[in-house]
């Protein structure tokens, strides 16, 4: 009988001790002992990360491992909130000669984000209020990243050639009636490929973005005689507003830095004024003969992009944390970069939801290494630069789900019992 009551005493122990085990471990996962970068809280140390359902639960200096289910080693490497690529282009489909407006150039997401730390990616200007339904239904809604809009302002979108010249078609009224009714998801107004001297389509993409109280993006250029950059800059776009592609050199447009190697003083003004310039590298439009001399006179870009489509991943652009490290290597440091590609584009497209690792936000996050070596960078006009220093993805978390993990550091061990 005593055998029995003494049988019976551990088991309840045993049940206790288990059952008190489970309520300890609070977390999903828990995120140990890397170096934390988050702009939005002035985070730029060693710290533990935990999440719960999804979502941000506790950024401490020290969580206790058995809190947690699962523990993430994280020592000596980068912890930052998702990286977010404010110029894509994911209206892929197979419509012919429809460029990026669901045809064969743009790029489904999932395949190119979380491998690079990307988890919320904009497609900017690939669907235009006539077909944002389709890219929604299509793309947005089927894809594990997080897919933003920029509505282009040809009612049809992307398709190139003579159909993005059509200045009949830019119809902001209808551009800002569909974007309020998709609020958050599309996050502004897209100018690209105009080629007429007229200041006719800038007019009517602002106007769209006054309606619709979102900023708009302009890839400007193209027009002989050129338009002048510094009206474009200084009269035309409002604060807020983002032109992109800064550092390229393109027929057409009149480049950042002048002739004499000089930041024309006129883009730094605008700068001050407000106006966003987006890096928006492509497959032709970022040199280093004008990001380098730019960035040596104090002119940064406000957001890092990719400009994300079949022309620019396998040449010199090839993913956002190549470029990222490029910014690096150019003299930025890797607070600012992830700054750039995290906490700045989220303001700028008024999603601060995103962005920053606040207790209560989206667990989207990103573990990333900083690699040392000898490595080389190439520009959209084929010229070298090399560099001692390279991100790299360790992991990917997309609202607390592992997306990507390179390395096996969220797994167990095989032979581990």
């Amino acid at each position: 009988m005593k055998n029995i009551l003494k049988n019976r005493i551990w088991v309840i122990i045993l049940l206790l001790v288990a059952t008190t085990s489970l309520t300890a471990q609070e977390y999903d996962i828990l995120i140990k002992g890397g170096h934390v970068v988050d702009t939005k809280n002035s985070l730029d140390q060693v710290m533990d990360v935990a999440i719960k359902d999804g979502k941000i639960a506790k950024v401490d200096s020290k969580i206790p491992e058995n809190q947690a289910k699962k523990v993430i080693d994280a020592k000596g490497l980068i912890v930052a909130p998702g990286l977010l690529d404010i110029h894509g282009h994911n209206f892929f489909g197979t419509e012919e000669d429809a460029y990026l407006s669901n045809s064969f150039s743009a790029l489904p997401p999932d395949g190119f984000t979380f491998r690079s730390g990307v988890t919320t990616i904009v497609d900017v200007g690939g669907a235009g209020w006539k077909n944002f339904r389709q890219f929604k239904e299509q793309t947005i809604d089927h894809s594990k990243t997080r897919v933003l809009s920029f509505l282009n302002i040809i009612g049809s979108g992307m398709k190139g050639g003579a159909i993005e010249q059509n200045i009949e078609d830019m119809n902001p009224k209808m551009t800002a009636y569909v974007a309020s009714q998709h609020k958050g998801t599309i996050v502004g107004v897209k100018l690209a490929h105009y080629s007429g001297f007229d200041w006719e389509p800038v007019n009517r993409v602002v106007e769209a973005g006054n309606m619709a109280d979102i900023p708009v993006m302009i890839d400007f250029g193209g027009s002989e005689p050129e338009l002048s950059l510094e009206t474009l800059l200084m009269e035309k776009l409002r604060p807020g507003d983002i032109f992109t592609h800064a550092y390229a050199h393109v027929k057409g447009r009149t480049p950042v830095v002048d002739e004499n190697g000089k930041v024309s003083k006129y883009v730094l003004e605008a700068q001050k004024r407000g106006i966003i310039f987006d890096v928006g590298h492509g497959g032709g439009s970022f040199v280093f003969a004008q990001a380098i001399p730019a960035i040596e006179q104090g002119f940064l870009p406000n957001s890092i992009s990719t400009d994300l489509h079949t022309g620019s991943m396998n040449g010199g652009m090839k993913d956002m944390l190549n470029i990222m490290s490029k910014f690096i290597n150019m003299g930025l440091t890797v607070k600012q970069v992830i700054e750039y590609s995290t906490w700045n584009p989220a303001q700028y497209i008024k999603r601060t939801d995103l962005g920053h690792l606040t207790v209560g936000a989206v667990a989207d996050l990103t573990i990333l290494n900083l690699r040392k070596g000898n490595f080389g960078f190439i520009d959209t006009q084929g010229k070298r630069m090399m560099g001692d220093q390279k991100l790299e993805c360790e992991l990917t978390l997309r609202e607390g789900d592992v997306v990507w993990d390179l390395n096996g550091i969220s797994r167990p061990m095989w032979n581990a019992k």
